[in-house]
């Protein structure tokens, strides 16, 4: 009896079929759970006679096998069901859909243009904390406690440190240069500083700055100007013309200011230029030897000259843009702008 009733389920388990998650639930519910036919026949092996109960349970078990393999057989036929129902339900043939790209930021593209000018002119990088220790903020750099010349710069002090501060500029990076590597010294230092200023189209608290050294013998200011006047010309144009403007900063005598001409009117005067047909893109000037007495470098042996820029200002020299705050406010219609800077 018991026989005949494993082999006509044997056959309903071969026999059942399953097209979708649902009917593939129902099986193992009759099937493999635990309230299942099958688990059905083996409570009643308490019921079989002891004599008979090894034949009985290598049946059950053999059922149970079946219900198995033709489980794993009906996983597989409804996953391939479900992916070419899936594959059909796309059509190959439509046109692709262009998916939306971002770009390079305005900042990152004139930052990498600015290196590779310099790199292939023999300048290499250097990188330096953007918290700094007076040393190397200011007094290395000419800037003796107490002079006037700090107040050039409005800075922003750690209020439990006074000598500890956020950087103003990156010329902290060439002290560090110039106090762990003998010259000749020519490296460029890209950088983000902080200055305590109103926020506005021409100002922000947050800004890049990038700053050139080359210290050896016989530099002068000659070397100063040649360098920079391949800058301006790769950088915007071979027809740019360039000028320096007397000034002063405390680690460089002389110096000077960089202007170039204006991108807008081409020299003729404008809004942007104020009339004039230049603009101010750096200043410069020759190291001020106790900058290099300060770092460890005879002076007597060695000059050298430096340069910074704003990138802010070259990006907006570059590509037009008059507000500065444009750079950090993350406009997705300023920024769609740049996508051809990929």
């Amino acid at each position: 009896m018991h026989q005949d009733k494993i082999e006509a389920l044997k056959i309903e388990i071969a026999g059942a079929e399953a097209s979708n998650p649902e009917e593939l639930e129902a099986f193992r519910m009759r099937y493999i759970s635990k309230k299942s036919v099958v688990a059905a026949l083996f409570a009643e092996m308490k019921n079989v006679p002891n004599d008979q109960k090894k034949a009985y349970g290598q049946l059950v078990n053999s059922v149970k096998q079946a219900a198995e393999e033709k489980f794993k057989a009906l996983i597989d036929k409804v996953n391939e069901g479900e992916r070419t129902s899936k594959s059909a339900a796309i059509d190959l043939t439509l046109p692709a859909t262009n998916q939306p790209v971002g770009g390079i930021h305005p900042l990152t593209a004139t930052r990498q243009r600015i290196i590779e000018i310099f790199e292939r002119i023999g300048f290499n990088l250097s990188e330096g904390p953007e918290i700094e220790d007076d040393w190397h903020n200011f007094t290395a750099l000419n800037f003796p406690e107490n002079h006037p010349a700090r107040e050039m710069q409005d800075t922003f002090f750690i209020e439990k440190n006074p000598d500890i501060a956020l950087r103003t500029h990156t010329s902290s990076v060439q002290v560090r240069v110039m106090e762990n590597q003998k010259p000749p010294i020519r490296t460029l230092s890209p950088g983000r500083v902080f200055r305590n200023e109103a926020i506005s189209a021409r100002a922000h608290c947050i800004f890049h700055q990038v700053e050139g050294l080359y210290v050896d013998e016989n530099v002068g200011f000659a070397d100063l100007k040649q360098t920079l006047y391949h800058f301006a010309k790769e950088m915007f144009g071979k027809e740019t013309k360039v000028r320096f403007r007397p000034s002063y900063f405390p680690f460089t005598e002389p110096s000077a200011e960089i202007d170039i001409s204006c991108l807008l009117c081409g020299g003729e005067g404008c809004n942007v230029c104020k009339g004039t047909g230049w603009v101010e893109i750096g200043g410069s000037g020759m190291v001020d030897p106790n900058v290099l007495k300060n770092c460890g470098i005879d002076p007597e042996k060695y000059t050298g000259f430096a340069f910074g820029m704003g990138i802010e200002r070259i990006a907006m020299l570059k590509y037009q843009i008059k507000d500065l705050r444009l750079f950090t406010e993350n406009d997705i219609r300023f920024l769609k702008q740049f996508k051809p800077l990929l």
